[in-house]
C-alpha cells in the first residue's frame, strides 16, 4: 500500500528521486502512465496486470475506450530504479503533467502519484476545502 506526500526535484534530464518507501514496494522496475486531473499514475507490475485487465473489458466499439485505452497504454512506460533511487520520466509524460522542478509523490494505496508541486499544492487545497462533503457522499462508516 503506498501513502504519505514526497517532494523531490526532478532535474533536466527527467530523473526524479522514487521515495525508500515506495521503492520498498515497487522492486526494480514499474510502470508510469498518464493519470487523471493532470498527474501520472505509477504501479506495481502486479497492479498493472490487474489494471491492464479492466482497461481491457472496456468496450473497444465505444469510441471512449478506444481513446482512453490509446491514451493510457500508449504512455505507459517501464522504469527501473538506479543506484540514486531516481527513474528517468520520458519528454511525453513529463510534458503531460507539467512537471517542473519541484514534484510531489503521494501515495494512493494501490499506486502512487507523481504531480507537479504547484498543481499539486493548488489541488490539495481546493480538494481540502471539499473533503468533508466528499467523505459524506462516498463513505458510509
Amino acid at each position: 500500500m503506498f501513502m504519505g506526500e514526497y517532494r523531490h526535484n526532478i532535474d533536466s534530464k527527467g530523473r526524479l528521486i522514487i521515495p525508500a518507501k515506495f521503492r520498498e514496494q515497487l522492486g526494480n522496475r514499474f510502470i508510469v502512465t498518464r493519470g487523471l486531473d493532470g498527474c501520472l499514475f505509477g504501479y506495481t507490475e502486479s497492479e498493472w496486470q490487474k489494471v491492464q485487465d479492466e482497461v481491457n473489458k472496456l468496450p473497444f466499439n465505444k469510441r471512449d475506450a478506444r481513446t482512453f485505452a490509446r491514451l493510457f497504454f500508449s504512455a505507459a512506460t517501464e522504469c527501473e530504479i538506479d543506484k540514486q533511487g531516481r527513474i528517468n520520466l520520458p519528454d511525453p509524460l513529463i510534458k503531460y503533467a507539467k512537471l517542473t522542478k519541484n514534484c510531489v509523490l503521494t501515495g494512493v494505496s494501490k499506486r502512487f502519484e507523481i504531480w507537479d508541486a504547484k498543481k499539486w499544492d493548488d489541488y490539495n487545497d481546493q480538494a481540502q476545502d471539499d473533503f468533508n462533503d466528499i467523505a459524506e457522499n462516498l463513505l458510509d462508516f
